[in-house]
């Protein structure tokens, strides 16, 4: 594996994402890193490919460019060009970033590959627990989105495009999208983390609900 190749690329993702909104910054890319190689360590996979799909793979996420979900798979795609890495790692980069994305779980993945399902497992272990909850609010933060209201439902049916424009309170993310990663999980490793990570989340929405409902 090209060693130099991970380093210039972790120092390409800390000045792109500089400044970024603290869900989606360059420790958030660090943090799914470091999940990937751990999965990976139980895993048939070419790990060059992981670290530059994990490394990569929010690089330039859609939700701060208007929805454009072309531009992070081009970002990265140039930056390795620049690199004079392999095409063909190039092109399997590319694909992890353009089908890791949960898109409201009804998105149907255009490629298949160990890699991919490594990256995307790591992806989902940065949403869930208790960095997921932190991530979740701070978003919502970022929006300026209520925490929560118990007159708009969780949409649990959302299209592609419902889910991207959805402006619902903090707390029904959770229902749409949190609390399902655990059941999506592509690897043994993955499983494993997001039952324990998926548990802690339902010990803080049972907490949150009973003290809102002023029961605690």
């Amino acid at each position: 594996m090209d060693q130099s190749l991970i380093q210039n690329t972790v120092h390409f993702v800390k000045s792109k994402l500089e400044g970024a909104e603290a869900g989606h910054d360059w420790f958030h890319m660090e943090r799914v890193w470091k999940n990937a190689r751990l999965i990976c360590e139980s895993e048939n996979a070419n790990l060059e490919i992981v670290e530059l799909g994990a490394l990569l793979h929010d690089v330039a996420d859609s939700k701060f460019h208007d929805g454009d979900e072309t531009v992070g798979p081009k970002v990265a795609r140039e930056f390795l060009e620049s690199q004079n890495a392999n095409p063909e790692t190039i092109n399997h980069v590319v694909a992890i970033i353009e089908n890791i994305s949960f898109k409201g779980g009804n998105f149907q993945k255009t490629f298949s590959s160990k890699e991919l399902d490594i990256v995307q497992d790591a992806d989902r272990l940065d949403a869930i627990g208790a960095i997921g909850i932190a991530r979740a609010f701070n978003y919502g933060g970022f929006k300026n989105r209520a925490l929560f209201d118990p007159a708009i439902e969780p949409n649990l049916s959302m299209t592609k495009d419902e889910y991207k424009n959805s402006k619902s309170p903090t707390l029904n993310h959770f229902y749409e999208k949190l609390l399902l990663l655990k059941d999506r999980m592509n690897t043994e490793t993955g499983k494993r983390v997001a039952a324990q990570r998926h548990e802690f989340m339902q010990q803080f929405l049972d907490q949150f609900h009973a003290e809102w409902n002023g029961e605690k």
